[in-house]
């Protein structure tokens, strides 16, 4: 067995005990439900501020530092493996990829080769920051695995913490494009009347709630008010699509981080993601404003039409303001063609 550590901060607001603010604002990333956070709870494995605290029942306070020891199962290796890579830029800092859709980015029981890290494993050699264990190593954020687009993973200690402290700091920009159902438009009172749901200046749509695991389906996220965590994404119209227009062509960026976080949202406000099987619900596009091919090819579309398009953030060790672009994946590309709309 080995054993590393997980470590955060209470958010604002926390829930009046411990355990319930445990599973609120521990990081996504690393995968403890609260049934295992409550086992370390009592085994001992949780310090606040220093300190190791057994009591489910304490009460936590904004900003408790909170550090977890998880133990990991040695139950495979991560190897090298030689799966092409599209590298957008590296140093001997840190690298920045174009992950295609469909590759997952860190090796679980159930995919324990074939991913991104297999991929870095073998183009970096042993030049991968030692911060994430053996099985993330170097990997500071991820993005889901149909979902296609930029990742910056760090090859040194410095560069992890340098670039985790950005994405705490929601200091990082984060723009994708998606392509949704319906047109998220400031004229529609549909979408004004929905809780959450806003509009600024420029026709851009503003979603601001909280999010948390489905209570029934933990693979899943959900939409709730209370006990959750702080989220905003925002949205405009780059392109209507379909004449009349039923689908769009969206520019999305986080203010916040979370899991699904655009899927949710944008199925939260009525417009979910054209392909997303979770979040997008079974929709069809009207044939008279797509046609026939068009109907078909969103109907067809096997993954959530979403894309990490844009990319930006402070070198962790030169403080130059670094900004990458990937051009949309080909599919989404023939997808937007074929439901009447220009290239993006």
């Amino acid at each position: 067995m080995s054993a590393t550590t997980v470590e955060f901060d209470i958010a604002e607001a926390p829930p009046a005990r411990l355990d319930k603010a445990l599973a609120r604002d521990v990081p996504e990333d690393a995968a403890l439900s609260r049934s295992r956070l409550a086992r370390l709870l009592a085994e001992g494995a949780v310090r606040v501020n220093g300190a190791v605290v057994t009591d489910a029942r304490a009460k936590p306070a904004p900003g408790d530092r909170i550090e977890i020891q998880v133990e990991i199962a040695d139950d495979y290796h991560v190897a090298p493996e030689a799966i092409p890579l599209d590298v957008v830029f590296e140093d001997a800092d840190l690298i920045v990829v174009n992950k295609p859709a469909g590759m997952v980015v860190h090796p679980a029981p159930g995919t324990p080769s074939g991913t991104l890290v297999n991929a870095l494993l073998h183009h970096c050699g042993a030049e991968l920051s030692g911060v994430g264990g053996e099985k993330r190593p170097g990997i500071v954020h991820r993005i889901d695995k149909e979902t296609s687009g930029l990742l910056v993973v760090a090859k040194t200690d410095r560069a992890h913490h340098g670039l985790a402290e950005q994405f705490e700091a929601h200091s990082v920009e984060r723009h994708y494009r998606a392509i949704c159902y319906g047109v998220p438009d400031s004229a529609d009172p549909r979408v004004r009347g929905i809780k959450g749901a806003s509009f600024e200046p420029g026709n851009i749509l503003k979603l601001q709630t909280q999010l948390a695991r489905h209570k029934h389906d933990r693979q899943k996220q959900q939409v709730v008010w209370h006990n959750g965590r702080h989220a905003v994404t925002r949205a405009r119209i780059v392109q209507p699509l379909g004449a009349p227009p039923v689908a769009a062509l969206l520019d999305c960026w986080l203010e916040t981080g979370r899991t699904h976080q655009i899927r949710v949202h944008l199925a939260h406000a009525g417009h979910g993601l054209i392909g997303d099987p979770t979040y997008g619900g079974k929709r069809k596009l009207s044939e008279k404003a797509v046609g026939e091919a068009g109907r078909d090819a969103a109907r067809a579309f096997p993954r959530q039409a979403l894309h990490a398009a844009t990319l930006g953030f402070e070198h962790p060790a030169s403080g130059e303001m670094l900004r990458f672009e990937a051009p949309m994946p080909q599919d989404m590309q023939d997808l937007i063609e074929t439901l009447g709309g220009a290239r993006d």
